[in-house]
C-alpha cells in the first residue's frame, strides 16, 4: 500500500536519523574546535601547576623527566628560561625552527586581545599562527608567563590535529550514520510488520463487517492497545451481528405481516365478488318462486309442492357453499389445526364408497373398488375422508359413457396412492390448471345442474398442501382420474 503505516514508520526513523546525524554533524562543525581549544586550554594550565609544583620540589635536573613525560603525553612543545635568559628545559633541540620561534616569542609583548583565551597573573594563554617548516603558517595555541622560581617559560600546541580530527570525526559520523540507517531502515521495516500484521487484520476485519459477513475474527493474542481493540472488534462484531439478525427477523416478519394482509384482503375481495355471484342465482330463485307462492299464481297443491321443493332445494345448496367455503377458509388461513394419525386407508375409502351407494345408484353408476385387504398409512383421518368424498362425489356426477367409475388403492414405495376414475368426456387441457381454483367450473350448466359451486377441489387443494402431499388430475382418451398421495406406514402394513 502506497500509504501504509509500515512505510509512514520507516520514512519516520530514516528521516529521524538523518535529522540526528545532521545536527552532530553541524554541532560537530561548530563546536567541536571551540570545546578542544577550551580542554586543551585547561590542560595547558594544568601542566603549568603541575610543572610548578614539580620544580618547587627539587631542581630543574632532578625533575626533567617527569616534565618531559607531562608535555609528551599532552603533546606540547615546552621551553623554560631563567632570568638571564638560559634555556633551563627545553622538548626539542636549540637547532629547531620551532625553538627559535619560541625563545623570540617570548620577549614579545603585544598580544592581539582577540586571540587571547585566557590571563592570569602569572601567564596567558592565546592563539598564535607561526610558520611552518614548510613556509605556510601553523596555528598554535600558546601559554607563556613566569613560575614561582621566576623562571620564564613558553608552551604551545599544533591546533592543526584539532581540525584534523574534527574532519575526520565528521566523515567517521557520515559513514557510520549511512550505515546506521540502513540498517536501521530495514530493522525497523522488519520489527514494524509486528504492528503493521495486525493492524492490516483489523483493516480486513472492518471490510468483512462492512459487507456483513460476522464470521471473521480477530486472531491476535497480545495485550497491548492493538490487541484490546481487536478484542473489542470482536465484540463489536457479535453484538451487529446479533442486531442486524434480530433486524431481520423483524423485517421479515413485518413483510410476512404485509403479505398476509394483502392476501387477507385480496382473497377477501374475490371471496365477496366469487360469493355474490354464486348466491345471485339461487337467491332469484327463492324470491322468484316465493314471490310466486305468495301472489297465488298457481293454487294447485302440486305446484306449491314444487314451488316448495325449488325453494328448500335452493336454500340448501347455498347452506352447502357456506359450509364448503368456510371450510375452505380455515384451511387457507391454518386455523384448522392437521392432527396426523396412523390409520387404514382401505377401510376408510370403502366406508365412503359405502355412504355414497344412494348417490351411485342415482347416476346410474357403478363403481369398481381394487385394493389390498389393508393399508395403514399417517395423514388426518377426517380431512383425508373430505378430499375422497369430493372425488368420488365428483366422478358420481361427471360419469358418462358406461358410466364407469374405479376406485383404486396402490402401495408405491414408500406412498400409497389413492385415485378415483370416472367414465366420459375428458377436461379440455386449457382447463386442467384452473380446476383447483375456487368457483371455477369447466361446465357450468351441469355443476348447476347438480348444485356444485366450484368449491369441493378447491378444498382438495388446500388439505393435500397442508399435508404437504403430492395431488393431481390425469385425462384418458375415455375418462379422467383425479390421485392424490399420503405417507404409507411402512412398518405396519399388512399386503395380501
Amino acid at each position: 500500500m502506497k500509504h501504509s503505516i509500515r512505510r509512514q514508520i520507516t520514512a519516520i526513523f530514516i528521516a529521524l536519523l538523518a535529522f540526528i546525524l545532521g545536527g552532530v554533524l553541524l554541532i560537530n562543525s561548530g563546536f567541536l574546535v571551540t570545546y578542544y581549544l577550551s580542554h586543551k586550554t585547561e590542560e595547558l594550565v594544568r601542566t603549568y601547576n603541575d610543572i610548578d609544583r614539580t620544580m618547587q620540589t627539587g631542581s630543574v635536573t632532578s625533575v626533567l623527566n617527569t616534565i618531559l613525560v607531562r608535555t609528551e603525553r599532552g603533546n606540547i612543545d615546552l621551553v623554560v628560561l631563567d632570568s638571564s635568559g638560559k634555556a633551563q628545559i627545553s622538548t626539542m633541540s636549540q637547532d629547531d625552527l620551532r625553538y627559535n620561534q619560541m625563545i623570540g616569542e617570548i620577549l614579545v609583548r603585544d598580544i592581539d586581545s582577540e586571540d587571547v583565551l585566557r590571563r592570569d597573573n602569572s601567564f596567558i594563554v592565546y592563539r598564535s599562527k607561526t610558520q611552518g617548516i614548510s613556509g605556510s603558517d601553523v596555528e598554535y595555541l600558546k601559554m607563556r608567563g613566569t613560575f614561582s622560581d621566576g623562571s620564564w617559560f613558553i608552551m604551545q600546541s599544533p591546533l592543526a590535529s584539532i581540525r584534523e580530527s574534527a574532519s575526520l570525526a565528521n566523515r567517521f559520523l557520515i559513514y557510520l550514520g549511512g550505515v546506521g540507517i540502513i540498517l536501521g531502515g530495514v530493522l525497523i521495516w522488519l520489527f514494524s510488520r509486528r504492528i503493521t500484521q495486525p493492524v492490516m487484520q483489523l483493516a480486513r476485519l472492518s471490510q468483512e463487517m462492512a459487507n456483513l459477513n460476522f464470521d471473521a475474527r480477530y486472531t491476535g493474542s497480545g495485550r497491548d492497545e492493538i490487541g484490546v481493540l481487536g478484542s473489542n472488534f470482536n465484540k463489536m462484531s457479535e453484538q451487529l451481528e446479533k442486531t442486524i439478525s434480530e433486524l431481520k427477523r423483524a423485517n421479515n416478519q413485518l413483510q410476512m405481516d404485509i403479505e398476509q394482509k394483502e392476501k387477507i384482503e385480496e382473497m377477501r375481495n374475490e371471496f365477496l365478488g366469487n360469493v355474490s355471484h354464486e348466491l345471485k342465482t339461487p337467491i332469484a330463485l327463492i324470491q322468484g318462486y316465493a314471490e310466486g307462492l305468495k301472489e297465488g299464481i298457481n293454487d294447485d297443491p302440486e305446484s306449491r309442492e314444487f314451488y316448495c321443493d325449488v325453494i328448500m332445494d335452493e336454500a340448501d345448496k347455498m347452506n352447502h357453499m357456506v359450509k364448503n367455503l368456510l371450510t375452505l377458509n380455515q384451511l387457507e388461513f391454518g386455523a384448522d389445526e392437521v392432527q396426523f394419525e396412523r390409520f387404514d386407508i382401505v377401510g376408510l375409502v370403502r366406508g365412503v364408497i359405502a355412504s355414497c351407494e344412494i348417490l351411485i345408484q342415482q347416476a346410474g353408476a357403478t363403481v369398481d373398488f381394487v385394493a389390498d385387504e389393508k393399508l395403514d398409512v399417517w395423514a388426518d383421518e377426517f380431512k383425508a375422508e373430505q378430499v375422497i368424498r369430493n372425488y368420488l362425489t365428483n366422478a358420481i356426477h361427471h360419469a358418462a359413457d358406461e358410466k364407469r367409475i374405479e376406485v383404486r388403492i396402490r402401495k408405491e414405495g414408500k406412498k400409497a396412492h389413492i385415485s378415483v376414475y370416472n367414465s366420459g368426456r375428458p377436461i379440455p387441457e386449457e382447463d386442467v390448471p384452473k380446476l383447483w381454483d375456487k368457483f371455477y367450473k369447466v361446465d357450468k350448466a351441469h355443476t348447476r345442474e347438480y348444485g356444485g359451486n366450484g368449491i369441493g377441489l378447491s378444498i382438495v387443494k388446500a388439505i393435500m398442501e397442508s399435508f404437504h402431499q403430492k395431488y393431481g388430475v390425469r385425462n384418458f382418451d375415455n375418462g379422467v382420474e383425479f390421485w392424490f398421495e399420503l405417507d404409507a406406514d411402512t412398518e405396519n402394513t399388512s399386503l395380501h
